[in-house]
């Protein structure tokens, strides 16, 4: 029997010659399971998928790759597996070039939309990929289990729903019983109760010790599974740390009247990092020790202020800021 229709689990030895070999000249530090230094690609010398990407997921966690669509997250994941080649730069995933067999063999992956045999079982199309992999076929009823597919598992696949889909795509990169799990927004088809169902899921298998490499442009999954979070957008990296120190971006929100004059006031005392307006209300980007400071500068300035209080930015404020300027106060 062929191969599936499109590559959802990589095999060992039968992507040799055809991926990248991506070499570090340094050994691996053990704490990574994967790196990259100035992973970039590019398309017709034009279009810059991915710009000098550095990026470092440790071992035993969850590292959220949190992007808008577009902004090549997918292409990331897909070099990082030895499924496109780099323009330049390097990467090591489990101490191997991209797409090594040696790496390869203790990976599991799930990019991109899953694709199976529509007129086999969930069951027969996991058989399909566990002799392809060389994985014994008692592992098949464990993922089964694992994703709560077993009893539709004899089902026809293309009877699943998107999100039944969605979860036979992760039993097929457990299959493997990998170290590290690469998964490309595996929530997506899924209704709320399914969406948590699998974000437990997912913390459960760092729990037991795997890494998960987790894609996505939902914020609520990111925040809510991962110990790392990296910000791409237009390509580059523009922010990595655990969610506290992303968080911890803690400001000012203040309610005053006239609104243009209050930022005008805000944007010019020291250590205001940045001013932004949003329903009426000023966000701050301050030490908020300041807020002392600022309030008599507002009424000093004959503004008034009708409450201004600190808060801890959320994860959905942050990637906001980080990726628009957003909104002018003129």
């Amino acid at each position: 029997m062929s191969a599936a229709p499109n590559t959802i689990f990589s095999g060992r030895s039968d992507l040799d010659g055809a991926v990248a070999r991506a070499q570090h000249d340094s050994p691996s530090d053990g704490e990574y399971v994967v790196q990259t230094r100035g992973l970039t690609k590019r398309y017709d010398d034009a279009i810059v998928a991915v710009d000098d990407l550095d990026l470092r997921v440790r071992r035993g966690e969850v590292y959220g790759f949190l992007g808008p669509n577009g902004a090549g997250k997918t292409t990331t994941l897909r070099m990082l597996l030895g499924l496109v080649r780099p323009t330049s730069g390097h990467a090591e995933v489990l101490g191997a070039p991209p797409g090594a067999p040696r790496g390869l063999a203790r990976i599991g992956a799930m990019v991109e939309a899953s694709a199976f045999y529509p007129h086999l079982s969930g069951r027969d199309n996991l058989r399909v990929l566990a002799r392809y992999a060389g994985v014994p076929e008692r592992r098949i009823d464990a993922v089964l289990e694992q994703v709560k597919l077993n009893a539709r598992a004899d089902d026809r696949s293309a009877r699943y729903s998107l999100g039944m889909k969605q979860r036979l795509g992760v039993a097929a990169a457990l299959l493997k019983d990998p170290e590290l799990l690469i998964l490309d927004e595996p929530t997506n088809g899924l209704d709320p109760a399914g969406m948590a169902e699998m974000r437990e899921f997912i913390r459960s298998l760092a729990d037991a010790g795997r890494t998960v490499m987790l894609s996505s442009h939902l914020m609520g999954e990111v925040e809510h599974v991962s110990d790392r979070v990296g910000v791409i957008s237009a390509g580059s990296l523009i922010a990595e740390g655990t969610l506290d120190e992303l968080r911890g971006r803690a400001g000012l929100r203040i309610r005053a009247e006239p609104l243009a004059q209050a930022a005008r006031v805000v944007g010019e005392l020291s250590g205001v990092e940045a001013v932004s307006s949003a329903d009426g209300v000023l966000e701050i980007t301050v030490d908020t020790l300041q807020a002392p400071t600022i309030n008599r500068a507002l009424v000093e300035a004959g503004i008034a202020v009708s409450e201004l209080h600190a808060h801890t930015a959320s994860l959905e404020d942050v990637f906001l800021e980080l990726t628009t300027n957003g909104d002018d106060v003129s």
